[in-house]
């Protein structure tokens, strides 16, 4: 039987949700396909083929695209049964079984998609499996597919400790059709990307990870993620990102990966996400991660404001923030922050603050634009409901909006917020032009005369070195 693996979007990665099931599924006797929406055109004569498709969820924005999908599926072959997998499937499950998918994964999912590609095989009339669905098999000509059974045998959320396989990245497009990355001057690296552990151990009350790890992590054993790098480099990649949440939730573990990396591949350089509160921590990590290729680090900063960073448990102050990007600086490090800018709390002074403090640290060339005009989005299941003052605030959950609505209780940042997005989209001439317009918006908002210049404001010169970065900024 022919499965169809789908990703509608993550980041302008190769999608290591595609390649790594691909392995499992054809270990399993499965014909796999895989289909990137964000770099190929939906392919209608696949999905007519497939008996099982599989769409991939990672993130907010790919799940809202999925509804268009699931239609471009059920039209291209009615009887294909349809699961939707990844860390936004389980958040989402009403309204992905409205829209037709029979099975939901989240967590662990590639154990869950060969059961599921085993049962729905027997189903359409191939080999049985054993433990798996019986029942009269339904013809290969059938109009309609043949329902799974209503309470879905595989586990929604699984975090049973997987056996990986190395991903099968042979059907998908090279990699020179993804994100790359920016050195400056114009020169540039093609990246690749992998996970080396998945989950996370905190319990930020923002994150859309903990809802379905609850605080737990699991990691992908060395040799796997090696030989995943490995296929990378011999198809072209210069960098390599590590998707993980947090690299650093197994120190070791990232440690003893990035020096056998660079010991093998001393040219290949990457980064990583790794949390404030860990970069203090490990603060005599960061030497070893600069001397294995470590180029960037991608820190979820979110906010200047103590009380916004209590709120979101995310166990680092202001003062932390500006210490780790003292450390890294130190260390020879470059510091991608990234932000919830706009949050029910945001004054516009604090925002101000912000902007002021990101100009005070020299990080205004560290900040992707797009950071300052991020909106905090509260999903469902989200541990921001634990708390009284956000349920008293939102409105009932959006299903095409995916998020609970909340509308700031001062309309003007919610005016600011519009036109710092509308600022922000625009292409300028650098990431310095861009802070600069939404420095004048920020001012304006104020009530402040605009500032002819950023330096000027501070007294001081501002870094213009250029940092690197990935070609698409991260964002949710």
């Amino acid at each position: 039987m022919e499965v169809l693996l789908i990703s509608t979007y993550e980041l302008g990665h190769q999608p290591f949700g595609l390649a790594s099931p691909a392995a499992w599924l054809a270990a399993a006797g499965a014909s796999v396909r895989c289909l990137d929406l964000a770099v190929q055109p939906f392919d209608a004569a696949a999905a007519a083929r497939a008996g099982l498709v599989a769409i991939y969820l990672p993130m907010h924005t790919a799940t809202r695209m999925a509804a268009d999908v699931i239609a471009q599926v059920r039209a291209a072959n009615p009887r294909a049964q349809i699961a939707c997998y990844g860390l936004y499937a389980p958040l989402n499950e009403p309204l992905l079984r409205e829209l037709g998918a029979a099975a939901i994964l989240g967590g662990e999912f590639e154990a869950g998609l060969v059961a599921l590609y085993k049962r729905v095989a027997e189903a359409d009339g191939g080999p049985k499996a054993n433990g798996e669905m019986g029942g009269a098999p339904v013809p290969r000509s059938s109009s309609v597919a043949r329902p799974l059974s209503i309470t879905q045998p595989e586990p929604r959320i699984s975090l049973a400790k997987q056996a990986f396989l190395t991903p099968d990245r042979r059907g998908l497009p090279g990699l020179g059709e993804y994100a790359f990355v920016e050195l400056g001057g114009g020169a540039r690296r093609t990246a690749g990307y992998t996970e080396a552990s998945r989950g996370c151990k905190h319990l930020c009350r923002h994150c859309p990870i903990v809802p379905v790890y609850g605080g737990r992590f699991r990691v992908v054993d060395r040799e796997v993620v090696l030989a995943d790098i490995r296929q990378q480099v011999a198809a072209g990649a210069q960098h390599i990102t590590f998707g993980d949440p947090d690299f650093l939730n197994g120190p070791r573990h990232a440690i003893e990966l990035a020096e056998a990396l660079h010991a093998e591949f001393p040219a290949l350089t990457y980064d990583a996400t790794i949390k404030v509160e860990h970069l203090l921590r490990h603060a005599d990590l960061l030497p070893a991660l600069r001397d294995t290729g470590c180029l960037f680090i991608t820190s979820a900063v979110e906010s200047a404001d103590d009380a916004i960073l209590a709120r979101f448990d995310k166990h680092h102050t202001r003062a932390d923030f500006a210490r780790a990007a003292g450390l890294l600086r130190a260390a020879g490090l470059a510091l991608n922050p990234t932000f919830v800018t706009f949050t029910p709390w945001t004054t516009r002074r604090g925002y101000m603050d912000l902007l002021e403090l990101i100009a005070e640290l020299d990080l205004i060339e560290h900040v992707a634009p797009i950071q300052y005009a991020i909106r905090l989005l509260i999903p469902a299941e989200s541990r921001l409901l634990e708390l009284a003052e956000v349920r008293a605030l939102v409105r009932p959950f959006d299903q095409a909006a995916l998020a609970y609505p909340w509308a700031h209780p001062d309309a003007r940042m919610d005016q600011l917020y519009r036109e710092v997005l509308r600022a922000v989209t625009v292409q300028r001439e650098s990431r310095h032009d861009s802070f600069a317009e939404v420095w004048r918006l920020a001012a304006g908002a104020l009530g402040a005369p605009a500032v002819g210049s950023v330096r000027r404001e501070q007294g001081r010169r501002i870094d213009r070195t250029p940092i690197p970065h990935m070609s698409e900024p991260w964002y949710c």
